[in-house]
């Protein structure tokens, strides 16, 4: 778990309904995915230069991870800006407020700098972390004395553009971006993890905070076996938690458990990205995204071996299923039964989990037309009964 392990309540933006009413409306409504229980889908769908499937699983009783799938113009300018994939996974902690609005600023933001760049770049990708982390850090100003939680509420955020033949990784925090490569000697499909986490349960990155804060003994502090900064959370890097950023916001009327002891001067925290740029080459098959719940019961070479084994249609969703059967394992408990226990309870057996897999098909990269465009966001409103 990033947050602490106490939680605020706060109301939900949808209401729930019976499985029935959301079935009804997810048949109406197939293209931008079904509802079923607690599992949000979308079996198949086509992107600028492939298909790709999405699945996501609610464990909070609110659903903190957000997620989406852009194909089209990466730029304000339909032509002749930038045109590709934009893929993003937000995995919120404290709270859904930081992981909604990631999902709808970001990728107006990559927009926004592509079009006065005329380019996709690493640059442009690192502006848009930096506006859209300033623009919620305003919000949390705004509502400080109305809503000093949005101060203790944050996100990992996962960004990765396909365009003009060249993959960018982006990443804050501990979701994970991997990518399936068929071996020409074999039929083996290897996985090659393309993101870096910032986790304090990772070495080297205790030993960045600490470098970073050298007059802190207090920096990481390992807790019921967990290492955490500050004693308070897991990742290093994400968009909010303002109470780790800026001391104005480590006070009262802040709830006391996440005011620190002594006051600081620069942030704990951080929210620039890790960022991988790459070329893609005929070999590379697929991309797997996930939030952390889903790598807390995969290994990155057994995701990649279900995506290579298994049919295209509903496969994020057999990601999803093949680790909520592990998370029952681990509990010593069957699977039908894990199925039955309802949101928020079902937080101590797995966490929210969003699956995004990206086939790439076509080649030359960037050539292909894009008479039409995709956007589609994972989640949403789903019912209070399980049937995953």
């Amino acid at each position: 778990m990033k947050e602490v392990k106490k939680r605020m309540v706060m109301m939900p933006c949808w209401k729930p309904s019976n499985v029935e009413g959301e079935e009804s409306f997810s048949r109406k409504k197939d293209d931008n995915g079904r509802v079923n229980g607690l599992l949000w889908y979308k079996d198949l769908g086509n992107h600028a230069n492939g298909e790709f499937s999405m699945a996501v699983i609610q464990a909070n009783n609110l659903l903190e991870d957000q997620s989406q799938v852009e194909s089209g113009p990466l730029s304000t300018m339909n032509f002749p800006g930038p045109q590709g994939t934009f893929v993003g996974i937000y995995d919120g902690h404290g709270g859904p407020e930081t992981a909604r609005f990631v999902n709808e600023h970001l990728f107006n933001n990559v927009k926004k700098f592509a079009s006065e760049q005329q380019v996709m770049s690493a640059d442009v990708i690192r502006k848009a972390y930096s506006a859209t982390e300033e623009e919620f850090l305003s919000l949390v100003q705004r509502q400080w004395l109305d809503k000093p939680q949005l101060a203790s509420v944050g996100a990992c955020c996962l960004a990765g553009i396909i365009c003009d033949g060249t993959l960018y990784i982006a990443n804050a925090g501990d979701s994970r971006a991997v990518l399936g490569r068929s071996e020409k000697s074999s039929k083996d499909v290897t996985a090659i993890q393309l993101s870096t986490e910032h986790n304090a349960s990772i070495e080297s990155v205790r030993e960045e905070l600490r470098s970073m804060h050298p007059d802190d003994s207090q920096i990481v502090v390992l807790k019921h076996k967990v290492w955490r900064v500050k004693g308070l959370i897991q990742v290093s890097r994400s968009i909010g938690d303002a109470y780790l950023k800026k001391a104005e916001f480590n006070k009262e009327p802040l709830l006391a458990r996440f005011r620190l002891p002594k006051p600081f001067y620069k942030p704990i925290l951080s929210y620039e990205p890790s960022i991988l740029v790459r070329k893609l080459q005929p070999q590379d098959q697929f991309l797997i995204f996930a939030s952390d719940g889903l790598w807390e019961h995969l290994s990155n070479q057994e995701a990649v071996d279900i995506v290579q084994r298994y049919p295209r249609n509903g496969i994020a969703k057999r990601l999803i299923k093949v680790a909520l059967h592990e998370a029952a394992k681990k509990r010593e408990m069957r699977y039908s039964d894990l199925k039955k226990i309802d949101r928020g309870v079902r937080r101590h057996f797995h966490d929210d989990i969003t699956v995004i897999v990206l086939f790439m098909d076509s080649l030359p990269f960037g050539k292909r037309s894009f008479h039409s465009n995709t956007s589609v966001r994972g989640g949403g409103g789903v019912s209070t009964k399980s049937n995953s």
